[in-house]
């Protein structure tokens, strides 16, 4: 059987090994969707294999962004330097209901495309309308969690309930596997209890997880508090939204001691987005402390309209580089931690199986990444340099679940120009309705 051989290439394959231990030379040999073996000098072994010469260029798992919002796109620039509640009620959420089909499918297309060229091979998305963002996803080759948005009061609390149920029916699984479904509940202060419970029946009904915002401002603790006399993490956990299923937990940025240890002992995984966090204002969320007592701790961008990009290497740098100067503390969160963070412990935190790692019987999803700019030399620590002073451009090659879909930057499964134009379109027409 023919397959890839990745020739020459110094590998980083985030499987536990830290320090110099951490990267070395090599081949990987890839065969159908799974990584076949990684050793010097593999192509004698493997002659039949078309060959992509890594010519010494790092070679690592695809980033996993656990959360954002990729249709949103459309809505980048569009409100920002506001509060979160202002910025949802008086700018998004209004202009979010002009949204038709036609945007989300090309506003997603716009967010994988931008996600290719920036090294994400999977991501955990959140939004309406998200039959259309599967398309996008099978269509572009990559991989993605996907829950449609729900919301619990009124028509759309049925509606949304519903429209999950479609989704998990239609998607779950499909794209050769590349697509999972979860549920995605927005947040306690848009679905209270009596809704996130049927939404839990749910789950456990299909088997699927639940992606939900949680303890992202202080007005929301508070408010939480006022109204249920509990916080939001409190509050998911008296009702049981975290027992005995995966959930990602976007934000998690205002947590008591007993918060973490809640999150702790359920195994939540935690999806830190620090750079819409600190646009936004909502606060700096205690990494460090949930690192060093054993938090699963993931990274995501959150969606385009509040970073206002999806790139997954200036999210790393934004995450290392905020909790040293916060905690004054310069050995926090070192650039191996937040590396396993956005490729590793993403893939766990989303529940992906044999993703996140390069290692024989893994699914082959991993970046080629260019050392040879000035910006990248000279490579004492390819780590060091992946995180501190990497550029989005700098990702040559992407292949995911053993396709090539970029090489040489150029991407081979989509139309990039038809899709800039047609989301530049959208944009434009959305801004009129």
């Amino acid at each position: 059987m023919s397959g890839l051989l990745i020739k020459n290439a110094t590998i980083i394959p985030l499987d536990g090994r830290r320090g110099e231990e951490a990267w070395f030379k090599g081949d990987i040999a890839v065969e159908d969707t799974l990584i076949k073996e990684i050793g010097e000098n593999l192509q004698e072994k493997y002659g039949d294999y078309e060959v992509i010469a890594a010519d010494g260029n790092l070679v690592l798992p695809g980033f996993i962004n656990c959360h954002t919002h990729a249709a949103m796109t459309l809505l980048r620039g569009y409100a920002d330097d506001m509060q979160l509640q202002e910025w949802l009620s008086q700018k998004i959420w209004p202009r979010e209901e002009h949204l038709k089909a036609d945007d989300i499918y090309w506003g997603s297309l716009l967010a994988v495309l931008e996600m290719i060229k920036s090294g994400t091979t999977a991501f955990a998305d959140m939004y309406f309308m998200m039959e259309k963002t599967a398309e996008a996803v099978s269509q572009a080759g990559i991989r993605a969690v996907l829950a449609r948005g729900m919301m619990g009061f009124g028509q759309k609390a049925l509606e949304t309930m519903k429209e999950s149920e479609e989704l998990i029916k239609n998607w779950h699984g499909q794209a050769e596997g590349r697509i999972t479904c979860m549920l995605g509940p927005h947040a306690p202060y848009t679905c209270p209890p009596d809704y996130l419970k049927e939404v839990i029946k749910l789950a456990d009904k299909h088997n699927v997880g639940i992606h939900i915002h949680l303890a992202e401002t202080a007005v929301e603790v508070n408010d939480m508090k006022e109204k249920y006399g509990l916080s939001p993490i409190k509050l998911m956990d008296s009702i049981g939204l975290f027992t005995d299923r995966r959930v990602v937990a976007a934000h998690c940025v205002h947590l008591g001691e007993e918060e973490i240890e809640i999150l702790i002992e359920n195994k939540v995984g935690i999806a830190h987005n620090p750079e819409s966090n600190m646009k936004l204002a909502s606060g700096v969320a205690s990494v460090p402390e949930l690192l060093q007592k054993g938090a699963l701790v993931s990274l995501g961008t959150d969606g385009a309209s509040s970073n206002n990009n999806l790139d997954m290497i200036g999210e790393m740098r934004s995450c290392a580089l905020l909790h040293k100067v916060f905690s004054q503390e310069p050995t926090v969160v070192p650039a191996q931690q937040v590396l396993e963070m956005a490729t590793a412990d993403g893939a766990k935190a989303l529940g992906l199986d044999r993703v996140g790692s390069l290692q024989p019987g893994y699914k082959a999803d991993m970046i080629i990444v260019d050392v040879n700019e000035p910006h990248m030399i000279p490579l004492y620590n390819p780590v060091a340099n992946l995180v501190y002073a990497a550029h989005a451009s700098d990702v040559k090659t992407m292949i995911v679940n053993g396709k090539v879909i970029m090489k040489d930057r150029i991407v081979k499964t989509l139309d990039e120009e038809k899709i800039k134009y047609m989301a530049k379109k959208c944009g434009e027409d959305l801004m009129r309705r």
